[in-house]
C-alpha cells in the first residue's frame, strides 16, 4: 500500500477572475497556475502520479497539463469535500494517506509538500494540516483576516479552527491561520467525507468541515507550518497582481 497520493483540486469555475479559461490555467509567470503546483508536488519526491480533480472545461485542462497524471471527473461542481470524495474510487484501500493541496496557491514549496507528507505518515493524528503564522494582517497579509484562525491549548495542540464570521474579538486577533492544505488518514477521510452536510448558502460540501469533525471528536490534529506567501491562492485578477509582485 503506497504510503501517501497528492490529490490537486482543479474543477472549480473562478468566476471572479472574469477569464474564459478556466482559473487553473489562467497563467502566472508563463505557466497555467496549477503547473507551479504540480511542479512543486513532483519536486518534492511525494509521488510521481498526483491525481487532478478537474470539472470546469476539463478536457481543455487534460490536454494543456498531459499525460503525466491521473485525472478524476468532478461532474458536478459541488464543492471541495466533494471533488476529494470524487478521488476515492482510484485511491480507496491503495494509500495510507491522501494530501490535498488547491490548484490556485502557486507558490507552495516542494519542501512544504516533502514535511506535510512526512509528518503525516510518522504520525497517529487522522488530520495533518498546514498552518501560516503571520505577523499582522496588513500590507500584502491582509487577505489572511479572512482565513480561519487556529485554536490550540495550553499544550499547544489544535482544538478548533474558528471561521472569520464566528470569531470573537480577540479569536480575531490570533495570527496563526490554517493554509487550506492537508494531509488526512484515508481511513478516516473516506469515512469523514461521506458524513459530510451541505447546509450552507452555497448548497457545497465543504473539506474545511473535516477539521471541525477532528476537533469534535478529539482526534488528533498535527500541524506543519509554512510561508505564508505558500498559502495566498488566486480568486481574483487583485491576487494574481498580488503574487507577480511577490
Amino acid at each position: 500500500m503506497q504510503k501517501t497520493e497528492v490529490v490537486v483540486l482543479a474543477a472549480g469555475y473562478g468566476k471572479r477572475m472574469q477569464s474564459d479559461l478556466p482559473k487553473v490555467l489562467v497563467p502566472l509567470h508563463g505557466k497555467p497556475l496549477v503547473q507551479h503546483v504540480l511542479e512543486a508536488v513532483k519536486a518534492s519526491g511525494v509521488t510521481d502520479t498526483p491525481i487532478v480533480v478537474v470539472g470546469q472545461k476539463r478536457e481543455l485542462v487534460m490536454t494543456t497539463l498531459g499525460s503525466e497524471y491521473r485525472y478524476v471527473a468532478q461532474l458536478e461542481q459541488l464543492g471541495t469535500g466533494h471533488a476529494v470524495l470524487s478521488a476515492m474510487p482510484e485511491l480507496e484501500e491503495k494509500v495510507e494517506n491522501v494530501l490535498v493541496l488547491n490548484s490556485d496557491v502557486p507558490y507552495i514549496k516542494p519542501h512544504s509538500i516533502h514535511m506535510l507528507a512526512e509528518m503525516a505518515e510518522n504520525s497517529d493524528a487522522v488530520l495533518t494540516m498546514a498552518t501560516v503564522h503571520v505577523s499582522d494582517f496588513e500590507d500584502w497579509r491582509a487577505g489572511f483576516a479572512d482565513f480561519g484562525r487556529i485554536i490550540r491549548d495550553e499544550n499547544g495542540d489544535i482544538v478548533k479552527i474558528v471561521e472569520k464570521k464566528d470569531a470573537t474579538p480577540d479569536e480575531l486577533k490570533i495570527t496563526e491561520v490554517n493554509s487550506g492544505s492537508y494531509s488526512f488518514k484515508a481511513s478516516w477521510l473516506w469515512n469523514h467525507l461521506k458524513a459530510l452536510k451541505n447546509e450552507n448558502a452555497q448548497g457545497e460540501y465543504y473539506l474545511t468541515d473535516l477539521v471541525g469533525m477532528a476537533c469534535a471528536e478529539g482526534a488528533d490534529i498535527a500541524s506543519i507550518s509554512i510561508d505564508p506567501k505558500e498559502a495566498i491562492g488566486v480568486n481574483t485578477k487583485e491576487h494574481l497582481d498580488l503574487l507577480h509582485k511577490l
